[in-house]
């Protein structure tokens, strides 16, 4: 792909097997340091086919492939690599080639295997949170976005980035080929391009004029409120010398431009380049105050994150600010856009998608922006999909994307059209005792989904208060918990209401105590399981919080089965019950000698029926808890 130029260069990891390489490896190797890697690929094949082959060739023909997202051959090599690796980043990769190839459930058990060899990473953690992510997105965006390739504008090589200003479309391409060919993968060099735009016919395209375009890469950029200055990302060219950096790699930097009688001209380097790491993909805040852009400078998350600094006068800028780990990943994030009503778009591949860059949304709330969304299907693919523009008034836009690529590079303009509003419902919680009416501070609530996943945790503010951010017309409910009180759960509907006030009202735990037993739910179990299950774990928690508020309290946990099956084996059944009842409140930090289990088998049902019903079945299927030191409650 030849816009992948622009994204900021990628880490590579490799195995570097220690053997003496062939004078084809060695090639090929020169070929890969120096970026070249159409040339790296053939290379590397060519040695395959002589039986030069081992972990190292496979490893950087695997990389190879993924950096000009040649999907097939990456998923090939991956497949190689990941029978017989333990490096959690080739499952990562692997699992996305898989997933831009389609093979949605075949990539689950990798991004399974990646998340417990990573456990920590925001990639594995945001899989775990969400599993079962991918459904949600193929069906997410049908109704809100229609897709079309744009005529008169693309051409067998990379266009993409079309921004319109006043009555003219601008874009990036690599169309010029009276130039020199770029050795990543074989195209010419980009250079940003203007035409005459409306009523959406695209006429007259040539390159801007000015001082923008050189010899070498220019593009992506973006423009000011006022459409005076221009911000553009270009190769480290400026001034008639190309530099490099120590390994002899030319890194992207921001320069400036103004709009003068028609030109763009009066090009500057922006202050906060490096001749050492990447600074591209420009994007100014609707109020011209803050420029976005993307970077691998030191200190970052991933591969590349995003940034902002503060846009002073006389090129002066304040020093770059990290979005943070709510944007930022471990993998790659470029390509942001701010739209008109402060609404941050970027494309990632760290964040759950459909295996390459996809498109994401957080919506500007108060200053600050939501979690990540991934805008879905058809807006994103299984390719590339990146470099959105959103016209907030009219709906409508423009995305790039290599899902119809016919060979390395081809990137294409697609118009968006018919844009339904991205729908949020703002959930305000407020955290209260349910004896006195007080607001808690401090307290968690989660925000979980319908199937009781948990979406997101928050801690309540000095006046009780947490909100969430969440589609419309999505069924979550909202757990909240604080120390010496009861956990409680409110189940939202859903609703395409702008805000839903919930209140979730704790009781104290002086509440729960009794003599003889705690009044707490039963918890069941599935038939013939032993598992704890999320609402049980719920009221488990409870009496979690019972036994810490009070350190002399013993538990002794009684476990039942329905009738069905022999009483050998549901006596079995019961004592397995019992056995990961107290293994949870263990877990959670109770000493073992305060607790004790037995299970009862079929033997004390608690609906005596026969036939039963799935339901009176299901009441029969659960642990009960008694107090074992009620005369010491007495003296409470």
């Amino acid at each position: 792909m030849k816009k992948i130029y622009i994204l900021i260069i990628s880490l590579t990891f490799g195995l570097n097997a220690a053997m003496a390489q062939s004078s084809l490896v060695k090639k090929a190797d020169k070929y890969y340091k120096r970026l070249q890697y159409v040339k790296a690929a053939e290379t590397y094949e060519k040695a395959i086919a002589k039986g030069d082959a081992d972990d190292h060739v496979y490893q950087n023909l695997a990389d190879t492939y993924y950096q000009i997202f040649d999907t097939k051959n990456a998923e090939k090599y991956y497949a190689i690599l990941a029978s017989k690796s333990d490096d959690p980043e080739i499952f990562y990769r692997y699992a996305q080639m898989l997933k831009a190839n389609g093979k949605y459930e075949e990539s689950i058990p990798w991004m399974e295997k990646f998340a417990q060899m990573k456990p920590a990473d925001h990639r594995a953690i945001k899989f775990r949170e969400n599993p079962n992510y991918l459904p949600k997105i193929l069906d997410r965006g049908k109704d809100k976005f229609v897709v079309n390739e744009m005529p008169n504008i693309n051409t067998e090589y990379a266009d993409f980035d079309a921004k319109p200003l006043g009555d003219k479309l601008y874009f990036v391409s690599a169309r010029d080929t009276k130039g020199k060919t770029y050795d990543w993968d074989k195209q010419p060099f980009l250079d940003i391009y203007q035409a005459d735009y409306v009523d959406g016919a695209v006429t007259n395209i040539e390159k801007v004029p000015g001082d923008v375009n050189t010899k070498y890469h220019d593009g992506t950029f973006c423009f000011a409120p006022d459409g005076k200055t221009m911000y553009f990302t270009r190769d480290n060219y400026h001034e008639r010398t190309y530099k490099t950096d120590s390994t002899g790699i030319s890194r992207l930097k921001l320069f400036s431009a103004q709009l003068v009688r028609g030109e763009w001209t009066n090009v500057q380097e922006l202050p906060f380049n490096n001749d050492n790491y990447s600074v591209g993909h420009p994007a100014v805040s609707p109020d011209g105050k803050r420029l976005y852009f993307s970077s691998d400078m030191p200190g970052g998350l991933g591969q590349s994150d995003l940034y902002y600094v503060e846009i002073k006068k006389h090129n002066k800028y304040g020093d770059p600010v990290n979005l943070g780990p709510n944007i930022n990943t471990e993998g790659r994030e470029n390509f942001p856009f701010i739209s008109k009503k402060g609404d941050l778009y970027f494309s990632s591949d760290g964040h759950l998608g459909l295996g390459g860059l996809d498109v994401f949304a957080c919506k500007n709330v108060d200053g600050k922006f939501s979690r990540p969304r991934n805008l879905g299907v058809p807006l994103n693919s299984g390719k590339d999909d990146f470099a959105i523009y959103i016209d907030d008034d009219t709906k409508n836009g423009f995305i790039s994307s290599n899902r119809d690529a016919t060979r390395i590079g081809d990137d294409n303009i697609y118009t968006i059209q018919n844009i339904k509003p991205v729908c949020d419902v703002l959930i305000s919680t407020t955290v209260v005792d349910a004896k006195t009416g007080k607001v808690l501070p401090q307290a968690s609530v989660t925000l979980t989904d319908k199937e009781g996943n948990p979406i997101k945790t928050k801690l309540t503010d000095d006046e009780g208060h947490a909100d969430f951010l969440i589609e419309c017309n999505q069924n979550v409910s909202v757990e909240g918990r604080a120390e010496e009180y009861e956990n409680n759960k409110v189940d939202v509907p859903a609703t395409d209401d702008e805000e839903v006030a919930v209140k979730i009202a704790l009781n104290p735990i002086e509440k729960i105590i009794t003599v003889k037993e705690l009044d707490i739910n039963t918890i069941y179990f599935d038939f013939d399981k032993w598992n704890i299950r999320r609402d049980a774990a719920f009221e488990l928690d409870k009496v979690v919080e019972a036994m810490k508020k009070y350190p002399e309290l013993k538990i002794h946990i009684v476990s039942h089965t329905d009738s069905r099956g022999s009483a050998e084996y549901n006596q079995k059944l019961s004592e397995k019950r019992a056995k990961s009842t107290m293994e949870y409140i263990i877990s959670k930090g109770i000493d073992a000698s305060r607790l004790s289990a037995e299970g009862k088998g079929e033997s004390e049902p608690a609906v005596k029926c026969s036939p039963c019903t799935n339901e009176q079945h299901q009441l029969n299927r659960r642990s009960e808890f008694i107090i074992v030191n009620e005369e010491d409650k007495d003296t409470e």
